[in-house]
This record gives structure tokens, C-alpha cells and sequence, in this order.
């Protein structure tokens, strides 16, 4: 894609909701059964309607317990990791895997570190398996997808970075397109990225035989049953 056809692309994918763009793969890749996207309920922090796109940098932290590694490395990996934040290409998001897995505890997002990476890395949300916490003071803008919401940030530090990641069964790599709502987030197949567009018009196309017709009003089964038989041919 040149990018201009790029740029298109992320505006189009920041007006479409998450559940969307996982039905626009299955219709570029021609078939069902893609499973690239997060596989369990989780907790969003940010306004209703906001979406998340941009290509992932990732890290795995942990913080159920204090890491052995000496304070003075674990500073230099905070470092390091801050300056990985602010690399790569944008929009960005931060794709963040916690080790502890369901023990997890310690929340790396709050306020000031979602400040941070807003302000400080232009970067457009975060997505993690682990906590999120500050409610009610995150910056605007900045949404966070979380596995749970907790009070604590306990002993919470950077493992490494730039490494693979998964996330409720949505494993990311560096680079990687990433869109996500309160539905969730999908990981876009790099394959699929040039052939998205005119995914997403077919899309529309097929769910415009039923719902535009519906939405003038009720119909009646002979109605539905014709056009829901049109649908059927037309989607994937």
C-alpha cells in the first residue's frame, strides 16, 4: 500500500467498531474461523464509543511479586522501555502482556502512566491482559483495554521488550495494525491489510440488503425471508 492508501485506511478503521473489522478479515480472507482477536470479556476505560488503531509496541510486565534483578537494571529496562514506546511507527498503541496471567495484580496503567504515553509518545491506548486502575482521572483520548481493574500497582515492572505477546488468546507482534474497542481488540493480518478496504465495502454492501430496507420500518416474513436469502449469497 503507498501510504496515502494507508493513511485512508486507518480513517476508514477509526469509524468502524471492532466486531466490524473482525467480519471485514473473514470477507478479505474468503472464509470463517479467524481467530486473531482477544477470546474473553474484559474491562474498558475509556468513553463508550472510542476506537483504538495503530500499530503495536509490545512488552511483557509482571508484578505479583518483587522481581530479583538489581533496582538499578530495573530502572534501566523502565528507561528502555519508555524509549521503545516512543519509537516506531504511528499511530501507536501499546500492546502489554502481564505474566502473572489471571494472578496478576499490579497496575502498570493509571493515570500517569496513561498520561505518559498519550503526551510524552503520541501513542493512541493501550491493550493489556493485566490492571488498569485511576478511573476516573485517565486523559481523554487515551483508552485502555484491561483484564481486570484493581487498586494497586504492587510490584509492577517491565520483564522485556519488543518480544512477541498474547493477550487473551490474541498473540501480537511488534508492528502489528491493532484495532480495538470496549467489544474487545483484533490483531489485523499483515496479508490482509491491502485487500481491507474492499473488504469492508463488500461488508457493508451485504448487510445493506437487510438493514436498509428495515430500517423504514417492519416488514413482513415473505420480506424477510427474500431478502434475508440475498444476504446469505452475498456474504461470507
Amino acid at each position: 500500500m503507498t501510504p496515502s492508501q494507508l493513511e485512508h485506511l486507518l480513517d476508514r478503521l477509526r469509524g468502524c467498531d471492532t466486531p466490524t473489522v473482525c467480519n471485514a478479515i473473514e470477507v478479505a480472507q474468503g472464509r470463517r474461523g479467524f481467530s486473531g482477536f482477544t477470546q474473553q470479556t474484559m474491562q474498558w476505560a475509556g468513553s463508550p464509543d472510542a476506537r483504538m488503531v495503530g500499530f503495536a509496541r509490545t512488552a511483557r510486565i509482571a508484578g505479583r511479586t518483587p522481581p530479583t534483578d538489581p533496582a538499578e537494571e530495573i530502572r534501566a529496562r523502565r528507561m528502555a522501555y519508555f524509549r521503545a514506546m516512543a519509537d516506531g511507527p504511528r499511530p501507536g498503541v501499546a500492546v502489554i502482556e502481564d505474566i502473572d496471567g489471571d494472578a496478576a495484580l499490579g497496575a502498570w496503567w493509571g493515570e500517569v502512566h496513561a498520561q505518559v504515553h498519550k503526551n510524552v509518545f503520541g501513542m493512541n491506548g493501550a491493550v493489556t491482559n493485566g490492571v488498569v486502575r485511576d478511573l476516573g482521572d485517565m486523559p481523554e483520548g487515551f483508552p485502555v483495554l484491561a483484564g481486570s481493574v484493581g487498586p494497586s500497582h504492587g510490584f509492577v515492572h517491565v520483564h522485556d521488550i519488543g518480544t512477541p505477546v498474547t493477550i487473551f488468546g490474541m498473540t501480537v507482534a511488534q508492528g502489528d495494525l491493532i484495532h480495538a474497542d470496549r467489544h474487545g481488540a483484533v490483531c489485523i493480518p499483515p496479508d490482509v491489510i491491502p485487500h481491507l478496504n474492499a473488504a469492508l465495502d463488500r461488508l457493508f454492501a451485504a448487510e445493506a440488503i437487510v438493514l436498509e430496507p428495515l430500517k423504514t420500518g417492519s416488514t413482513d416474513f415473505e420480506t424477510f425471508e427474500r431478502l434475508w436469502g440475498e444476504f446469505e449469497k452475498a456474504r461470507t
